[in-house]
């Protein structure tokens, strides 16, 4: 497992005071009402406030004073110790749980390994196998079950072969 977790990425400063917009990579918006700080390229900053809009979240960080320091981080990835993020549901995980997962079919069959998942309304699964990327919609019936421990996504062959892309 993973020590740390990617939880999003600024994408340019908001205002003149500081405070950043955030693409976030979590479910939801809120999930970053709780943290007390992330981590940039290595270095921690302390979150001084926390607003939440449906599609971005706007952080005021210490050491973040003005635009110009705001527009230094535009781009970077926002990350946190595992052990400060947020308990998670029965039955939910973490992205970076199940990347490097086998995907296979319910019958055993090996589709490749999971390399990347794209957040949009509906997640994007990239795979990987014998050089080639395939990637495929997380649609309703497509992805059956996942085991972020055994490192194993099970589909339905019928409704993989239906939405993958080559």
């Amino acid at each position: 497992m993973e020590k740390q977790l990617l939880i999003g990425q600024i994408t340019k400063p908001q205002g003149v005071r500081g405070e950043v917009k955030v693409k976030p990579y979590t479910d939801s918006a809120e999930d970053f009402i709780g943290l007390k700080r992330i981590f940039i390229d290595g270095m921690e900053y302390k979150i001084l406030s926390v607003r939440c809009a449906p599609d971005a979240v706007f952080l005021n960080l210490r050491g973040v004073a003005d635009r110009n320091a705001a527009e230094l981080l535009r781009g970077k990835e926002l990350v946190i110790p595992r052990d400060e993020a947020p308990e998670l549901e029965e039955g939910v995980y973490y992205i970076a749980d199940i990347l490097g997962s086998e995907v296979v079919t319910e019958e055993g069959e090996v589709l490749g390994k999971l390399t990347d998942v794209k957040q949009a309304s509906t997640d994007i699964y990239t795979i990987e196998k014998d050089g080639k990327e395939i990637l495929f919609p997380v649609a309703d019936g497509v992805v059956l079950s996942v085991d972020p421990e055994n490192m194993r996504v099970i589909v339905d062959k019928k409704r993989y072969q239906e939405v993958a892309v080559l």
